[in-house]
């Protein structure tokens, strides 16, 4: 197992390296940023002092090293529309992508599992043609629509939620919802379907045997066998979450990582966008690490040579 996870930090650090070569060469094309930072009718004097401080006079190779020099100690520069240094402004806007990932990745397992142990349960009945209904709805209807809907009801129609920004839970609710609707469906059908092979096992035949009543042989056997693709999917997906945060987060104008990058792009803020890209990136591949990791405690046949 050590040495299995040596060779993943190994692989994870090669590429975290990738990532930042090609969101480097990325941010670099197009229309040069300093145009859009000037002031209208800047002389050729101001845009020099201007690609002077933010290093963009020097030669790319040199570029690079010095973005990832600085970015091993954390400093990723100073925003170009924001005038802040950029680490700043990412832990700034952390807090509130971790609040909204958290709270939708809660919702998303809660109505997930249940939807799929209940569709197992009334396999063949209309409970389970309505689950199915509801996978197919959720994995079809986008969340930024689902976001939308959210607001026409419970903030115009019944007044009972504010529309935008970030407070209490009440703030929380319907963008926490909206993120966790298409996952719920995935989490659903991954359960469904896991339940269905676990409950083909010669183990789960012998509780039956023994009288161990279905709930208990559902919820105490099955389940546990069956979590392995769920977690998979659950650790995966929380940068996928982020990702599709971007657009939650711009109907909510929640302040989060998602929205920050929105801005960062729109506003070619290079230093911004290669920060938010490195940290997601550092996120995904040490996630993937963790899931790989929970494999042999969750499944003892599953061992790592």
């Amino acid at each position: 197992m050590k040495r299995y996870i040596f060779r993943r930090l190994l692989l994870c650090i090669v590429v975290v390296w990738v990532v930042s070569i090609l969101i480097f060469c990325a941010t670099r094309i197009g229309p040069d940023p300093v145009l859009l930072m000037a002031d209208p009718g800047a002389s050729e004097q101001d845009l020099a002092a201007l690609r002077n401080r933010f290093g963009l006079d020097r030669p790319l190779p040199l570029q690079y090293l010095i973005f990832v020099w600085r970015g091993l100690r954390g400093d990723f520069g100073e925003s170009t529309t924001f005038g802040l240094p950029v680490s700043e402004i990412v832990l700034q806007h952390l807090p509130a992508s971790v609040e909204l990932i958290a709270a939708a990745k809660l919702i998303a397992l809660i109505i997930g599992l249940l939807a799929g142990v209940l569709a197992v349960r009334g396999q063949g009945r209309w409970i389970d043609n309505s689950m199915r209904i509801f996978s197919l709805l959720g994995l079809s209807i986008p969340s930024f629509w689902i976001g939308m809907l959210a607001i026409l009801l419970f903030s115009f129609y019944l007044k009972l939620l504010p529309t935008s920004g970030r407070g209490g839970i009440e703030h929380l609710l319907m963008p926490a919802f909206s993120l966790a609707w298409h996952f719920s469906a995935g989490y659903m059908r991954l359960t469904y379907s896991s339940l269905l092979e676990v409950l083909n096992e010669e183990y789960i035949k012998f509780a039956r045997l023994k009288g161990v009543p279905e709930i208990a042989v559902l919820a105490r056997h099955a389940l546990k066998n069956a979590l392995i693709p769920i977690v998979t999917f659950a650790g995966m997906n929380v940068v996928v979450m982020i990702s599709a945060a971007v657009t939650i987060e711009a109907v909510f104008s929640w302040p989060g990582l998602g929205f920050l990058l929105y801005q960062a792009a729109l506003h070619r803020d290079f230093n911004v966008v290669q920060a938010v890209v490195i940290f997601l990136s550092v996120l995904m591949v040490f996630l993937s690490l963790l899931v790989d990791i929970l494999y042999a405690y969750l499944d003892p046949r599953i061992r790592y040579t």
